[in-house]
Order: structure tokens, then sequence, then C-alpha cells
């Protein structure tokens, strides 16, 4: 109780709007909503795309920053408290966070690699007459197996110096691993403070990237070549619309890209206001991702219309995978643009920008949910918030480590291919089913009312109930059976790589049913009794209410703006 009437708030709500922007909008708008474009026939896949952000990111949202700012909780607590049998949900998507914080970063340390080799004149992978480069290296792109490109020769020889596969280990990367210190450094003391402090750094780490692209783009533009990419990329064809694979994965990016299942943006809604209009956050955050992803294609597809008029070949017929769409194929581009080191520089740091505010979040997400937990015995052991979040930056830091080694773009590839695609669609149809089904869709709207004055209306009833439920379980069910083990290129992992994938998978899928053991074992009465109990809202609680009242009392003024609700309209609904 003593922990909820502490709980700091947002100091002016643009800050939260700007963190969640922030949070949505990441690497994956710039490299794997474009690659997705392409291989899915360009325009065609805005057509899904659009329809899954209106019937699925939009209302899952909705949902997600509902409960975080109802419950003033973090994932863990919200979902113990929504649907006490599914609170290992709430514990596998903290522990999802963590895992992925660990090696996203490792794409920031990547950034700012490849942002200091952005000073030097010529680019390093503007040419083959380097030490790393060997025989088969061609300043040009080709779609010939046995050539490579003088960027991905700086990729993979100079940056990495990648071994043969995951057998060989190779030595760590100094230069990397210092680059890995400093990011988390900047993560750092963007974060220490909590909300105080991140609320100051998304001013610039959220609006920055929107003006480095728009500025590419209008540069872009004006390159011979570039309109070929822009029709690619806005004319569907529309014969793609018939492949269901199409369609799923429309829905995986509109939910990857905003984060539903994540727990990032239900912790910062944690730190609302009571009253805050939600909805309007919602709406912000989502169609903001969506636009950003759009005008990131119409940069990258500019880019592919100028290479193709480089190589004399349609843009069809380019040579573009998923992440080297950022560290190989587009500097390729701009290698060959007048005054390519500004271009360079500008997109790097964006990448930096787009890196650094998701990363934030994730590792928020961690330090809010051990927060809520136990926060007394943090305190008594650190003495200082700042100091347990120095903790969890260095163990992250830590085992992030073997993503710095010669190896290491295997063993990132495992963990993205493991976490990233496996884990987060079973924590996703998890949630829902909690929090759509088990709370309910009327609790959820009672919830709304007593915040904001007003229940959703019947378009978000409608997807809580029915529509999300049913296009998650869809997703699962094909993910599942288009499921391939994790490679690299060419390269296929061994069978013992691919047990430790799912060692990594299972890290965070283990809690569900663990914890579903954890709520059954502890609740009282027969067996009968305890699944009855275990999927009533608050039956965890030691009082049925919510954790911020106490016996007589009302909720803590944290703010001066914030409205309260009548209690006993509370204490009624649940």
């Amino acid at each position: 109780m003593e922990q909820q009437l502490k709980r700091p708030t947002w100091s002016r709500q643009i800050e939260f709007t700007l963190a969640g922007i922030g949070c949505a909008v990441g690497l994956g708008n710039v490299w794997r909503f474009p690659y997705l474009c392409y291989r899915s026939g360009g325009g065609a896949f805005l057509v899904p795309y659009l329809l899954m952000l209106v019937v699925l990111g939009i209302p899952l949202l909705h949902m997600e920053l509902t409960v975080g700012q109802y419950t003033r909780r973090g994932p863990v607590h919200a979902l113990a408290s929504v649907c006490p049998l599914l609170k290992g949900v709430g514990i596998a998507s903290v522990a999802i966070s963590f895992i992925m914080c660990i090696y996203y970063n490792v794409v920031i340390t990547w950034a700012l690699y490849y942002l200091f080799s952005s000073f030097q004149a010529p680019l390093p992978w503007q040419n083959c007459n380097n030490t790393w480069n060997t025989a088969n290296c061609s300043s040009h792109a080709t779609n010939s197996s046995y050539s490579s490109t003088a960027s991905q020769e700086f990729f993979q020889y100079k940056m990495l110096e990648q071994t043969s596969g995951v057998d060989e280990a190779g030595v760590i990367r100094w230069d990397l691993f210092l680059i890995l210190i400093l990011a988390w450094v900047l993560i750092y003391f963007c974060i220490f403070k909590g909300v105080k402090s991140t609320g100051k750094v998304v001013y610039f780490t959220a609006l920055f990237p929107y003006v480095i692209l728009i500025a590419l783009l209008i540069n872009n533009a004006q390159l011979p070549g570039a309109l070929d990419g822009i029709y690619f990329f806005i004319v569907p064809e529309w014969d793609k619309l018939l492949s269901v694979e199409v369609w799923v994965n429309a829905a995986a990016q509109i939910f990857n890209s905003i984060g539903i299942g994540f727990g990032s943006l239900m912790a910062m809604s944690s730190y609302n206001s009571f009253n805050n209009n939600v909805l309007k956050d919602t709406l912000t955050i989502s169609i903001l991702n969506s636009a950003t992803s759009i005008l990131a294609g119409f940069v990258i597809f500019s880019a592919f219309g100028y290479m193709s008029y480089l190589q004399g070949i349609p843009v069809s017929d380019l040579a573009v995978d998923g992440p080297g769409l950022v560290f190989i194929v587009y500097p390729q581009a701009f290698a060959n643009m007048p005054v390519s080191q500004l271009w360079a520089v500008l997109f790097f740091f964006m990448l930096l920008c787009l890196g650094l505010d998701s990363e934030f979040a994730m590792v928020e997400v961690m330090v809010t949910s051990l927060m809520d937990e136990y926060q007394q015995r943090l305190m008594t052991f650190f003495k200082r918030k700042e100091l347990f979040v120095l903790a969890i930056c260095g163990a992250a830091c830590i085992l992030g480590i073997p993503c710095v080694l010669q190896v290491g773009i295997y063993v990132f590839q495992l963990m993205d291919h493991y976490t990233a695609i496996v884990s987060i669609m079973f924590l996703a149809f998890f949630e829902v089913i909690a929090i759509c089904w088990s709370y309910g869709v009327n609790r959820l709207s009672d919830n709304l009312q007593e915040m904001i004055g007003k229940r959703p209306n019947i378009f978000f009833r409608l997807c809580w109930l029915i529509v999300a439920p049913v296009l998650i379980t869809v997703i699962l069910v094909f993910s599942i059976i288009q499921f391939e083990p994790a490679r690299y290129g060419d390269y296929v992992f061994p069978p013992w790589a691919q047990g430790v994938g799912w060692v990594i998978a299972m890290g965070s899928i283990i809690w569900i049913p663990l914890g579903a053991v954890h709520t059954l074992w502890v609740l009282p009465g027969s067996f009968m009794q305890k699944l009855k109990l275990s999927v009533t809202p608050f039956a965890l609680n030691k009082k049925p209410k919510m954790p911020y009242y106490e016996r007589g009392g009302s909720l803590p003024v944290i703010s001066s703006d914030i409205q309260l609700p009548e209690k006993s309209s509370i204490q009624t609904n649940l």
C-alpha cells in the first residue's frame, strides 16, 4: 500500500505519449516493415497491414493501456489481478523483455560502430581496397552467389569478424565490447531516475528520427530511379493478397511493432494519472507507429529505386534480406550518394535514437515489475533505486557479451528467432485470453468508465470479445504450422543450437504453466473451488479491491490533477 502512495507519475502527460511512441517506433519500422513489403509484393502488403492496424493493433493497445493505468501496476501484478490463473503471462512478459533488451542493445552497438565509422572519407564500405576485403569483393551489388559487396564484407569481416558457424566461438571483439558498454551507459543515464529522466529524454529520441527520415526522403527522391522504387512500394500486386502468409505477416508486424505482449506499454501506463484519456494515447501511438513505418518505406524504397538504376536491374530483382537491409543494403545505397558521409552519420544516428527509446521501455518493464514486488527488500539492499537500475543494466551488459564474440551474429540470430518469433505469439495469445475473456469485456468497460467517464464504443467491445482473440489464434496456429528452425543466410543451425534456442524460448513461456500451478496451490478450498477462484479477478489480493484503496480511504493524490471516482462504484464493479 505504501508503495502505491509513493508511485510517481509522468511530469506531463505528453511525456508518456512520447515515451509510448518511442517504445512502439523502433528499428523494426525501418527494416522489418520495408522487408515484408518487398517480399509481399510492395503495395499489396499495405492493404492487410492497415486493416490489421484497425481491428488488431488499436484495440489491443487500448486494452493494455487501460489495464496498466487502472491497476497502476506493472504487467506481473496487473495480470495477477485480472486473472490469477494466468498471472504467469505477466512474469513471462517481463522475462521476454529482459531477454530482448540483452540482444536488442547489440543492434544499438552495431549502429554506434557504423556511426563512428561514418566520419571517414571515403566510407570504409565504399570500395574493396581494404585489408579485410576478399578476392570476391565487388563495389557494386550483384546477384551472383560467388561475389559479395563491399558493404557485406565490411559488416561480416571488419565489424563482426564472424566465424564459419556457431560451433566456432572465436574471440571477443574488444571494440564492439567497449561500444556495448557505452550503449548501456547511455541507457542507464537515460532511465536511472525512472519516468522523471526518461520523460525528458524522449522529447529528443522520439521526435528527432522524424527530422532525419524526412531529410533522407527529400534527398532520395531527387536521385535517378527513385520513382521506380516508390512506384513498387505503393502500387499493389493484387494477386499477392490471395496468399494467407501475407495476411499473417501483416498481423504479426502490427503486433510486434506496437509491442503487444511485451509489457512495456502496460508498465509505462501504470505511471499515468488515474483519469488520463487512454483512448487519445492509444490512437496517437498506434497511428504514428504505422505512419512511421510507411514513411520509412518511402525512404527505403526510393533508395531501392536508385540502386536498381545503378545496377540496371528491376527493383524486384534486388537481393534484400531482413536485418541486412539496415547494415548492408542501405549503406551500400548511400555510399554512392553525394555527400555520403553526411547521410551515413544522419542515418545511423537515427537508428541510435530509434533503438534507445525502445530499449528504455524493455529495461523499464524489468525495473517496474521488480520494484512492484520487492521494493522494500531492494531498497534495503541497494539503498537507492539508481543503484538497483545500475545492477539491472550491468547484468544485461554481461549477458550480452556472447553477442560481441566473433560468433556473436549467430548467437544474436538464435536469440531473436526464438524470442521475437516463437515466444511472443504464445504470450500474446494468453494475455488476450486473460483480459478479454477471463476478466471480461464488461469489467474492462466499467474500468474505462471510472477513469474517463464513458464506456468504450461497440467497435472496441466487439474487437476485444471476438475479432482479436480469433486473429491471435489464427496467427499462433500459422506460426506453428509454418515454423522453420533458425538460420542465418544459408547457414542452418545444428540440432544442439536449436535446442539452446528452445531453452531460450522456454525461459519466458515456462512461467505461464508455473504461474497457473502456483495459483492453484495457494488458493484455499477444493480443486473446483480453487479453479473457480483462479479465474476470479483479485482473488489473490488480501482484499478484493484495487491496490490503491485502503480501509475507508480513497485514492491517494499523487498528482493534483487526478479526479477521483467514487469508491463505492469500484467496489460494486469488482
